[in-house]
């Protein structure tokens, strides 16, 4: 070792022995403390939900600072840039320090100052530049055409799905054919050329200079593993790492702590395996489980008092995660002790768990509790879309946090100029959408056909248009659907109408859109396919409580507006609050005072795709952990009882898995019994007649009866 080397490692082992001026026992819980002043060497913080993880590592980072560790020789990454700011600005603030020389930030930012430097070592230039996802789409155009597709071709997938293909890959190192065998089986036939596409993409980056969002990353790895002198001036400077949210970590972020923090090994990470819910990211379960064997001699904390929830949400938590076989076993325990029982709300179907929520909420708020601590969480997005309706009818304000209302959602609005046109044929908006969607026709051509079909006495049979004008030769075949397509879809709402004696509704009408024409064209067009045919399936599912077009697409158009005009129920909220709707994927890290967990039948939640591995399995069960422990007060439990398959037949659904294997004394079970009913017989099958029923409120809109079932029966 030089001598450089050698003064360099005194520091390091002097520096932990200068006196702390603060006192950490007076501001950190034990299990915080032991973190806070650990020694060295390699550290896994398992830090359960809400147990003051950014508190702790903000206590670490000021402790080493204060007892004499240069900022400059600790590296922060976590997975925001304002995550990091927050932690260096409050340990700053501790400390009375400047910590600006921390090497802090996301690890594409981290990724990005090392190539700055070095990046000359790897056939770049430093001054790349960094291209967004919409400058990637555009380069992948540039890259089609190169590949000799034609860019216009609507039968060849769009750049966006390319572009999603191998970014994907190249964050989770999976071979272009493994992952579309895997994911996208509908391009099987297309691999060939997606992987020309690849080597195309990655060939003109380099030649124009500029890195993706994934080439941050990968090229940083690169560098790192091919460029000992570069690695040594790394791992030389960075002393001290930390790593939040570790479950979250990919391949290849993973392997770039493993090679900075080589040397010294004094590398904390922080995470909580029981909240790795984004494997469909490229999230690597294995980097926290494994941890220890990668790194002999880990000394393993557990952070598990909670300063969110109270005492009986945690305890269905903890009954919750046990059933998971690969984990770190932890219980979350409460601060708080007191509190309430979770409620499992037996609904009749999938509308009266909407009017339940929404009157729930209703309650909620005349206890005080604000519209902006209540959340409902889902599964998926297609979940929301009767709660939304409902909501907007009662005019409760709610943001949805999930993505776009479902009638502003480009594929929903899609599928719906084809019932709109139908429905009217003078809606030339409607047209000329649907018209557009066509393989071979543009504008030009859809406004020549509107043209023609507007003064046509008879407008929906559409033989005429080829006798008035020429349809483009590369869209024969997409014209002879549409005119098919159209008569089929005229058929069926001249029965919603009541013209016809046959079997139609406006459900079946999106059911035919969807299978004779518009799943291939979301599977060529957008990266989210799956989630998007989950959107319109529901839809369909939402549409069987319509017997004509016009009343769907009335009730529909009204989730454009804030909902039905209610100045007295308006009146009730104060300005700018507002539900929040949410996936849960997208809830994480988040917390209200009440909590509601939409669908949690087998079918639903845990996902039917996820099912296939025991893997998949456990992450669902994650999935459902992390939802409860966003609930500080009021956690409902919602399963509608009656649900609808993807053939429109309706039956009994199955209590979600991760509910049933609950022992029943951790939640209370409430049926809902619709008064306006005289059969009351579905909400008390299979229920013992002892049990007590608390009288329906004379005031209650909607007739609700709670009906609550002693744990003992």
């Amino acid at each position: 070792m030089s001598e450089k080397k050698n003064k360099t490692y005194v520091v390091k082992r002097d520096v932990t022995s200068k006196k702390s001026s603060l006192d950490y026992s007076s501001v950190l819980n034990p299990q915080q403390y032991e973190v806070v002043m650990a020694g060295e060497g390699p550290l896994l913080v398992i830090a359960g939900a809400g147990s003051g993880k950014t508190h702790t590592i903000v206590y670490r980072l000021a402790r080493l600072v204060d007892e004499g560790v240069p900022p400059s020789a600790i590296l922060l990454a976590t997975f925001t840039n304002k995550a990091a700011k927050e932690m260096l600005l409050r340990s700053s603030s501790l400390i009375k320090g400047d910590l600006r020389s921390v090497f802090g930030g996301t690890f594409h930012h981290i990724g990005n100052l090392i190539l700055r430097q070095y990046a000359h070592l790897i056939g770049f230039d430093r001054n790349f530049s960094i291209m967004d996802r919409e400058d990637s789409t555009d380069l992948i155009k540039d890259c089609i055409v190169q590949a000799k597709v034609n860019p216009k071709d609507k039968n060849f997938p769009k750049p966006n799905v390319i572009e999603s293909i191998l970014s994907f890959s190249a964050d989770t190192e999976m071979e272009i054919a493994n992952l579309i065998c895997r994911d996208y089986p509908y391009l099987i036939e297309n691999i060939s050329v997606i992987k020309n596409i690849q080597e195309l993409f990655k060939r003109r980056k380099k030649e124009l200079n500029i890195m993706d969002f994934s080439d941050l990353l990968s090229n940083t790895s690169l560098l790192l593993e091919e460029n000992e002198e570069v690695l040594e001036v790394f791992q030389n400077r960075f002393k001290y790492v930390l790593v939040d949210e570790y479950q979250d970590t990919n391949k290849i972020q993973a392997r770039i702590i493993d090679l900075l923090s080589g040397k010294w090994k004094n590398l904390t990470v922080v995470g909580d395996d029981a909240q790795s819910i984004y494997s469909f990211r490229g999230a690597y379960f294995e980097n926290i489980v494994t941890f220890p064997e990668r790194y002999p001699g880990t000394k393993v904390f557990k952070l598990e008092e909670n300063y969110r929830s109270t005492n009986p949400i945690l305890e269905l938590a903890n009954a919750s995660i046990t059933n998971n076989t690969k984990q770190y076993p932890k219980e979350l325990r409460s601060i708080k002790k007191e509190g309430e029982l979770p409620v499992l709300a037996l609904c009749q179907d999938v509308l009266q768990q909407s009017e339940f929520v929404a009157q729930k909420i209703l309650e909620l708020k005349d206890e005080g509790i604000s519209l902006s601590d209540i959340a409902i969480l889902y599964r998926a997005h297609y979940h929301s879309i009767e709660l939304q309706m409902e909501l907007t009818r009662r005019s409760i304000p709610f943001e949805i946090r999930s993505g776009l209302r479902f009638n502003e959602s480009r594929h929903v609005k899609d599928v719906i100029s084809f019932l709109r046109f139908v429905n009217c044929p003078t809606d030339e908006l409607a047209w000329k959408r649907a018209l557009n969607l066509l393989s071979g026709i543009g504008n030009t051509t859809a406004t020549k056909i509107w043209d023609l079909v507007r003064n046509s006495d008879n407008p929906l049979q559409l033989d005429f248009v080829q006798e008035n004008m020429t349809i483009p030769k590369r869209a024969k075949d997409s014209w002879k659907h549409f005119v098919e397509l159209t008569a089929l879809l005229q058929s069926q709402c001249n029965v919603s109408k009541g013209k016809s004696d046959n079997v139609g509704s406006p459900s079946e009408m999106i059911s035919v859109v969807l299978s004779k024409f518009y799943r291939n064209y979301i599977e060529l067009t957008f990266d989210n396919a799956d989630s998007r045919i989950d959107d319109i399936n529901q839809l369909s599912e939402f549409a069987l409580n319509y017997n004509s077009v016009e009343d769907f697409l009335a009730e529909l158009a009204l989730m454009g507006t804030f909902g039905i005009e209610n100045t007295e129920q308006e009146n009730k909220f104060d300005e700018g609050e507002s539900v929040i709707l949410s996936t849960i994927h997208q809830s994480k890290g988040l917390e209200w005072k009440a909590v509601f967990v939409l669908w949690l039948t087998d079918s639903r939640f845990p996902s039917a795709r996820s099912l296939g591995t025991e893997a998949g399995e456990e992450e669902e069960r994650r999935l459902f952990y992390v939802s409860v422990t966003r609930a500080k007060d009021h956690l409902f439990l919602c399963q509608p009882m009656l649900e609808t398959n993807m053939y429109k037949q309706s039956g009994f659904s199955r209590l979600s898995r991760f509910v049933k294997e609950l022992p029943d004394s951790l939640y209370e079970r409430w049926t809902l019994l619709d008064e306006s009913s005289s059969d009351n017989s579905f909400a008390n099958t299979n229920y013992e007649s002892d049990n007590w029923t608390r009288p329906a409120d004379p005031d209650d809109p909607d007739g609700f009866v709670y009906e609550f079932f002693d744990d003992k029966n």
